[in-house]
C-alpha cells in the first residue's frame, strides 16, 4: 500500500487482495483473489497491479499470459520491486514473459525434487503416509493400534455402528453428540485432537 501511495494513488483507491495467502499459485481456479484481480483488470477497473514479484501472481504461464494480455488491452501497469511494467511496451512484455516461464520451471523443479525425495524414502523403507485414525507408527516405524484407550473405543464404535446400519451417514448421525479423535501430521505429528466425525472420515476409516 505504501508503494502505491508513494506513486500517487489515494488511499481510498488502493485495494489489498490477500484471499490467496497460503494457496498454491499453480491452479487459478482455486484462487478467488487471483480470479477477482483478473476480472477487475479485464473490466478496466485497475490502474496498476502491485506485488513483491508480479511474475509469481500465477505459476502457470498460460494464466499469467492471459493477465498480461488483459493488462495490455486496458492500459494497466504491473509494478513490483524490480520496476514498473507497461504492457504496451514489447520489452516489458518480454521481460515479464521470461520471468513467468522461469517461475513455472522453478515450480516443476521443486515438485520433481519432492517426488524424488519421497521415492528415495520409500526405497529405504522410511516413507510414512498418513494413517487412518486408530493406527499409529511406533518408535520402530511399524504400524500398530493406537495405544490410547479412548481412541480405540471410538474407532470400535464406528465399526460396530457401520456393521449395524450399513451406512456411513448413519454412523455420522449416531456420533452427532460425541467427539471423535484425529492424529495430527506434519509439524504437530502425533498430537491427538478431538472434533466432529464427518462422512469423509468414516469412509476413510473403512477403506484406509
Amino acid at each position: 500500500m505504501d508503494r502505491a501511495a508513494d506513486l500517487g494513488w489515494a488511499q481510498s483507491d488502493i485495494s489489498v487482495i490477500d484471499a490467496d495467502l497460503g494457496v498454491s499459485g499453480r491452479f487459478s481456479g482455486l484462487r478467488a483473489g487471483f480470479q477477482q484481480l483478473v476480472a477487475q483488470v479485464c473490466l478496466g477497473e485497475v490502474g496498476a497491479v502491485l506485488g513483491l514479484e508480479v511474475s509469481r501472481l500465477a505459476r502457470s504461464s498460460a494464466e499469467f499470459t492471459r493477465l498480461l494480455e488483459f493488462a495490455r488491452l486496458t492500459d494497466t501497469l504491473l509494478i513490483d520491486a524490480d520496476g514498473i511494467y507497461d504492457l504496451s511496451d514489447f520489452n516489458d512484455r518480454l521481460v515479464l514473459g521470461l520471468k513467468s516461464t522461469m517461475s513455472e520451471a522453478e515450480l516443476h523443479i521443486l515438485a520433481g525434487r519432492l517426488h524424488g525425495a519421497r521415492n528415495a524414502a520409500a526405497m529405504r523403507g522410511e516413507l510414512r503416509l498418513p494413517l487412518p485414525v486408530g493406527l499409529v507408527y511406533d518408535d520402530d516405524g511399524q504400524i500398530v493400534i493406537d495405544p490410547d484407550q479412548e481412541v480405540q473405543a471410538a474407532v470400535a464404535d464406528v465399526f460396530a455402528l457401520f456393521e449395524q446400519h450399513g451406512s456411513a451417514l448413519a454412523v455420522v448421525r449416531a456420533f452427532a453428540r460425541r467427539r471423535f479423535p484425529r492424529r495430527d501430521t506434519g509439524v504437530w505429528d502425533g498430537r491427538l485432537r478431538w472434533g466432529r466425525l464427518t462422512h469423509g472420515r468414516v469412509t476413510f476409516i473403512q477403506t484406509g
